[in-house]
C-alpha cells in the first residue's frame, strides 16, 4: 500500500477534494467531493443515484486530488481502487454531515442511499512545487 509522507497528511482536513472517476464512455469524469480523513487515508459518502458511484462500480479505478487552497503549488493525489460499502445506517453519512455543518442527506433524492467509499492506494503523489 502506498504512503502519504508526513508533509502533506494536513491535507487530509481539507475542506474539499476532486474525485477522479472513468465515465461510460471511457473519459474522465471529476466532481468536488466532501471526504472525512481516517487515520493516513479518507473516506466519502456518496449518493447510489449519481454518476460518480455508477463509475466507480463499473471501474473502481480512481484519483483523488486534494489542493492546498492557501499555496495552489502544492497538492496530494491519492490514486487507487474504490472499495465501495453500504453505509445502511448512515453512519458516515453523519459524520460528513457534523463536518461540514450541512445534512448530505437533504441533497438525496428520495429513495436514495449512500454508500462508504475508500480508496485502497496504489500510488500517493505528494507534491511542492513551492520549495
Amino acid at each position: 500500500m502506498a504512503h502519504i509522507p508526513e508533509s502533506h497528511l494536513d491535507l487530509l482536513d481539507s475542506a474539499v477534494a476532486t474525485l477522479a472517476t472513468i465515465g461510460p464512455d471511457g473519459g474522465p469524469q471529476l466532481t468536488e467531493v466532501w471526504f472525512l480523513r481516517e487515520g493516513d487515508s479518507v473516506a466519502l459518502s456518496l449518493n447510489t443515484e449519481r454518476q460518480k458511484l455508477k463509475n466507480l462500480e463499473a471501474r473502481p479505478q480512481c484519483s483523488l486530488l486534494i489542493l492546498d487552497l492557501a499555496n495552489p503549488m502544492r497538492y496530494l493525489e491519492l490514486r487507487g481502487d474504490a472499495q465501495i460499502t453500504p453505509d445502511d445506517d448512515f453512519s458516515l453519512a453523519g459524520q460528513v454531515s457534523d463536518k461540514y455543518g450541512a445534512n448530505v442527506r437533504d441533497y438525496d433524492a428520495p429513495g436514495a442511499t449512500r454508500v462508504a467509499v475508500r480508496i485502497a492506494l496504489t500510488r500517493v503523489h505528494a507534491v511542492d512545487m513551492g520549495g
